[in-house]
Formats: C-alpha cells, sequence, structure tokens
C-alpha cells in the first residue's frame, strides 16, 4: 500500500487520522514511563523515587541515540515517500536497523563501564545509588532491544500504518503495566523488577513491529536487498535526527544540573519532588509530541511533492491543538496539584513539596505546545540547521543560565521558576523564526538525497 492519501485527503481529516494514534502512542510512552514511578514510589519508597529521578539524564541519553537514527530516517522516509522514490525509502528502513545495532552495543557498553561514576555525577547520593544502580543496569543491558523497538516504530508510522505503531506501543504498555505489580510486589524484586518488566514488555512489541516489516505486501518491508549500509543515507538520516538529537542530550545536561542544583539545595527529597514533576508534565509533552509525529508524514510528504499550501495548513492546525493541550496540563497542575502527585507517593513531606515545584512549572506551560511544534516543524522538512538551534535554544540558551542564576536568588523555588522563564523566551524566538520562514515557504528548496 502507497500513502497517496498524504498529498490529496484533506489536511485536518489526515491530521486526525495520524495524530491520534500518535497521541495514543506517545500517551501510553509516556504512562510506560509513570507507571513504573507510581508502583515504585507506592511499593519501594520516596527515596526509591529520588533514585529513579536520578537515572533520567542517562536514559534521555540513551533515547538521544535512539531518535538521532529514528527520528532522521522516519523523516527521510516521507519525504522519500512523497517523491515516490520507494527503493530508496526501503535502503533507509535497513540502514535503521544497522545503525540501531551500532549505537546501541555503543551506548550498553560505555553507560555499564562507567555507570557509578556516572551516575554520582548526575547527582546520586550514598542512599539513592543502590537504587539507580539496580534499575539501570537492567535497562542498559536491553539497550538495542529500546533502540530498535523506537526506531523501527517511528518507521511504521511514517509509512502509513500510524494504528499498527500505536498498536505496538499500546502492546508494550499493556504488558508492563500488568507485569511491573507482579515483579515488585508478588515476586517482591524492588526497583529491579520494574526494570525487568519494563525490557519484557519492549521485546514482545519490537516482535510485532518485525512481523509488521515482514510483510512484503506492504511498501517498507523487510529483504536482503535493504540490509548494505549505505554512508550517503546514513548521513541524511543522522543530519536530520541532530536536532532531536541535540535536544535530548541538552535535556540530560540541563537534568543532570537541575538535580545538582536540588541536591545542594533540597537534598533527595527535592530530587523526589523532581521525578515526580517531571514525569507528570512529559505526559503532556508526549501527547505534544503525538500531534507532531502526526504532522510528520503529511508535512515531509507534502513539502516533497512541492505541495506548499497544505504543509502551512498542518502546520497551523498541529499549532492550536497542541496548545490546547499544553494549556489542559496548565490548569491540572495550578488547580489539583495535590491530587495529581498523590498517585506517586504516600510520604506526606514529599506530596507537599511536588504539588508546590508542579505550580510553578506549568505557570507559563501553554507557550510550551507552540514551541514544540514549531521546532519539530522545521525538523519535518529538513531544515536541520533551524530545528537544532530550536531544539536547543529552550534547554541550552535559556533554561541553562537560569538554572546556575535563579538559585543563587531563591534557592529551590529557583530551579523551579527557571523552568517557566525559560518557556517563555524559547517560545517568543519560535514565533519570530516560523514568521521568517512563512514569508518565503518553498523558495529555498534542497535536494532529499543529493
Amino acid at each position: 500500500m502507497i500513502p497517496t492519501e498524504l498529498g490529496t485527503e484533506n489536511v485536518g481529516k489526515l491530521l486526525k487520522q495520524y495524530a491520534m494514534p500518535a497521541i495514543v502512542a506517545m500517551a501510553a510512552a509516556s504512562l510506560y514511563n509513570m507507571v513504573d514511578s507510581i508502583f515504585i514510589g507506592q511499593g519501594v519508597g520516596p527515596m526509591a523515587i529520588a533514585g529513579l529521578a536520578v537515572t533520567f539524564p542517562l536514559m534521555n541519553l540513551s533515547t538521544a541515540f535512539g531518535t538521532l537514527v529514528g527520528v532522521g530516517a522516519a523523516t527521510l522516509i516521507s519525504m522519500l515517500l512523497g517523491q515516490k522514490n520507494y527503493y530508496m525509502a526501503n535502503r533507509v528502513l535497513g540502514n535503521v536497523v544497522m545503525l540501531n545495532v551500532a549505537i546501541g552495543v555503543f551506548v550498553t557498553v560505555v553507560g555499564l563501564v562507567f555507570l557509578d561514576p556516572i551516575l554520582y555525577f548526575f547527582g546520586a547520593s550514598e542512599v539513592t545509588i543502590p537504587y539507580a544502580r539496580e534499575y539501570m543496569v537492567i535497562i542498559l543491558a536491553a539497550n538495542i532491544i529500546t533502540h530498535l523497538y523506537y526506531g523501527l516504530n517511528g518507521v511504521v508510522r511514517a509509512s502509513g500504518l500510524p494504528r499498527k505503531a500505536m498498536l505496538a506501543t499500546l502492546l508494550a504498555v499493556g504488558l508492563n503495566t500488568v507485569l511491573d505489580p507482579i515483579f515488585i510486589f508478588v515476586l517482591d524484586m524492588g526497583i529491579r523488577g520494574a526494570a525487568i518488566a519494563t525490557v519484557l514488555a519492549q521485546i514482545v512489541a519490537l516482535v510485532w513491529i518485525t512481523k509488521i516489516l515482514c510483510d512484503k505486501n506492504h511498501v517498507l518491508h523487510f529483504s536482503r536487498e535493504v540490509f548494505r549500509f549505505d554512508m550517503k543515507i546514513a548521513q541524511r538520516s543522522l543530519s536530520i535526527g541532530m536536532a532531536p538529537f541535540l535536544m535530548n542530550v541538552a535535556s540530560c545536561f540541563v537534568v543532570i544540573l537541575i538535580n545538582r542544583q536540588l541536591q545542594f539545595h533540597g537534598g533527595d527529597m527535592a530530587i523526589g519532588a523532581y521525578g515526580i514533576i517531571n514525569r507528570i508534565v512529559f505526559l503532556f509533552v508526549m501527547l505534544n509530541l503525538g500531534f507532531t509525529q502526526g504532522m510528520q508524514p503529511i508535512a515531509g510528504y507534502n513539502y516533497g511533492a512541492k505541495q506548499y499550501d497544505r504543509v502551512r495548513k498542518v502546520l497551523k492546525l498541529t499549532i492550536i491543538c497542541a496548545t490546547i493541550t499544553t494549556t489542559l496540563g496548565f490548569l491540572f497542575g495550578e488547580i489539583i496539584p495535590g491530587t495529581i502527585v498523590s498517585l506517586f507517593t504516600r510520604d506526606q513531606s514529599l506530596r507537599e513539596l511536588s504539588a508546590h515545584a508542579l505550580r510553578i512549572d506549568v505557570a507559563l506551560f501553554p507557550l510550551v505546545g507552540f514551541q514544540i511544534v514549531v521546532s519539530n516543524f522545521f525538523q519535518c522538512i529538513g531544515y536541520v540547521n533551524k530545528a537544532i538551534f530550536l531544539s536547543l535554544s529552550r534547554q541550552l540558551l535559556f533554561l541553562l543560565p537560569f538554572l546556575i542564576i535563579f538559585p543563587r536568588l531563591w534557592g529551590t523555588d529557583g530551579v523551579w521558576w527557571s523552568m517557566p522563564a525559560s518557556d517563555f523566551v524559547a517560545a517568543v524566538i519560535a514565533l519570530v523564526m516560523i514568521i521568517r520562514l512563512m514569508k518565503n515557504f518553498g523558495k529555498d528548496e534542497k535536494a532529499i538525497l543529493s
């Protein structure tokens, strides 16, 4: 099946068709992490939550390498399908597998060899490092599975099968939700049980995705010919994926600084609070990424087909939907923060600290949806440098200096307030850049693979 409807069907209908499965999948992926946090917080304790929070930078770094390959390849495949270049699209598929395996092995080896120094640098204490170590040893050991699962799922979505990609994610989340309480409570394996449940769920989902890509009736499918390394494809995929890669790397360093600042000003309990609000905010960010993933094949295909009016329409609709989503996150965070954080812990002091931090963190959250969509839009149409700049602007140009300055003035509250402050400045920059792009849109088109 060739997804030619991307260039002919009503844009609003297409965005709904492609975004809804992606939204469900991204929400499920977020719940995937939240389930671990909830069961660990309720079943192991507040210090285990803090230990899990310490692992976030390392998990972000692993995710960064996965998106370096997966997001770039998915974008490239969408544009190649728009040009009806099915041979090269399948070659990209084969290179996705080879690159993910190579990078996955690298991350696993480096992560396991230097695990303790890395975790201490990320903000672990003598109290929290046993929890963090126990969790990450298992996650890193299965890193290749994780890379292939996320990378190939993105390819399936970009090739015109968003519902099957969604089902793969739902399968992983459902299994993880069932296995978590079994391993944590019934088998009394603690935080290690949560990691094992995560890995087993991803293995089953990867088998499902592999079966989909073995169907020779689909425009994209595995064959012996596609597994030939192509330097041009690798370079183009990695260059497009560089924006989300650098965004995740920047997020890694920012979370490290947040953890270290919180450790200095508030201790392990403050890090635990950040672990909770990070999971809550992450849910709404992932919903927005669902919209951008729905936008990606539509924008990429129509940009490849030079149908620029359709590209503008899908951008506008995606911005509206994402802004509504983050506004809902703002309302939940401001009105019922205590109710939300109580899902993660029974510790009263951790509840109060987390609710206070959540109110501050989402103070300007409605602006975040717009900034995320614009940043991903540049990546969708191959404007790598602009996408990289926008991806890094919030994390490095604004949030990083705020995290250094604000805590010196207001202590732990300064850490929380640095986040909405950076949201505001990053949104203004994104607005200026998208207005400039729209004035000359389509006039400086570049070749996709040349």
